[in-house]
């Protein structure tokens, strides 16, 4: 059976500009991969990351040379060791597991063998800014439940303080984006403490963080951008009380199960999150997502619009998604 594949990039505005230790930027740049097999279509929507050497332009290239591969057969379970793990990666595997969901008109959780999924309480996103626009933005969106603050050293006391004054019920994660050394995290984590912030996301440098082994961490520490896929859990433990799961760094769905059934088994709880992208990529997400402590997929929230039809984010809760939209 003749297998079509269409690979294109995308460009999703951004409410305002979205701003976090390494940047600002005010469009999502996404790349999407469609799978036709006879006359039915799997589609997959990936986001390239500069801070992992990837581009919108590196990244479709890198999807066209499997093109032959996967016209001649190359299947999802092939589609791991063809490619690295990664946005490209990424894209396809999602596309193949939609396919497949479709061509046996199963939702994707009775593909998996699971239960139908929960509703997601997410978190929401506030973007890197001064205390006082951080403050409005908390005030604006002191209804959400969860909020995650992106945070770059210095001042960022004064952030989360700002931020607490302007939404005091609210639960709050911060997310530093290695944007912290040892120093500042000594000196962060009593106030932090003080202000109800419950878990701390990548505080130091990926590649820098061994110290975390030997630090305090009275508050719950993440990894993100040091945790890829299951090949780079074991130098995790010890270091972090969690772990950041985002199918753009696991390279697709078949890789996060087994990443996220690991970590658990070693102890470690989960967080699943999610690059700036639409609906579309958070979908595969959210059945990664089912009981993680941590649910980081407010993606199209910070879109000017997201694709139709999108996630329903009514009541603070994300809902699971229509089939025609993925799986």
């Amino acid at each position: 059976m003749s297998m079509e594949i269409r690979v294109f990039s995308e460009s999703w505005p951004i409410r305002g500009s979205f701003t976090i230790s390494r940047g600002s930027k005010t469009a999502a740049e996404v790349v999407v991969v469609e799978l036709t097999q006879q006359g039915v279509t799997g589609r997959g929507e990936c986001v390239p990351y500069a801070r992992y050497g990837e581009s919108v332009q590196g990244v479709i290239a890198q999807i066209e040379t499997l093109i032959p591969a996967i016209r001649d057969g190359l299947d999802r379970e092939g589609l791991q060791s063809a490619l690295v793990a990664g946005a490209a990666r990424n894209a396809i595997d999602c596309a193949f597991w939609d396919l497949e969901s479709k061509q046996h008109r199963q939702r994707i959780w009775q593909r998996l063998n699971k239960t139908e999924p929960q509703a997601l309480l997410t978190a929401y996103t506030l973007s890197l800014d001064t205390p006082e626009n951080m403050q409005k933005a908390a005030e604006e969106n002191a209804f959400r439940p969860l909020l995650k603050l992106k945070l770059a050293g210095a001042g960022d006391l004064a952030r989360v303080a700002a931020v607490r004054k302007g939404s005091p019920s609210a639960r709050i994660i911060v997310d530093a984006n290695e944007g912290w050394n040892e120093q500042l995290y000594r000196e962060l984590i009593p106030e932090l403490q003080k202000l109800g912030v419950e878990m701390i996301e990548q505080p130091l440098p990926a590649g820098e963080d061994a110290i975390l082994a030997s630090l305090p961490r009275p508050i719950p520490i993440c990894a993100d951008e040091s945790c890829h896929d299951s090949s780079t859990l074991n130098e995790l433990i010890g270091r972090y009380d969690m772990i950041n799961i985002k199918l753009d760094k696991t390279g697709g769905l078949t890789e996060a199960l087994i990443l996220r059934e690991q970590a658990e088994a070693a102890g470690l709880k989960i967080m699943v999150g999610c690059m700036l992208a639409s609906s579309l990529a958070m979908a595969p997400a959210f059945v990664v997502a089912q009981g993680a402590q941590v649910v980081d997929l407010d993606g199209p929230l910070l879109l000017q619009k997201d694709r139709k039809p999108g996630f329903d984010y009514s009541g603070n809760l994300m809902h699971a998604p229509d089939a025609a939209l993925w799986g």
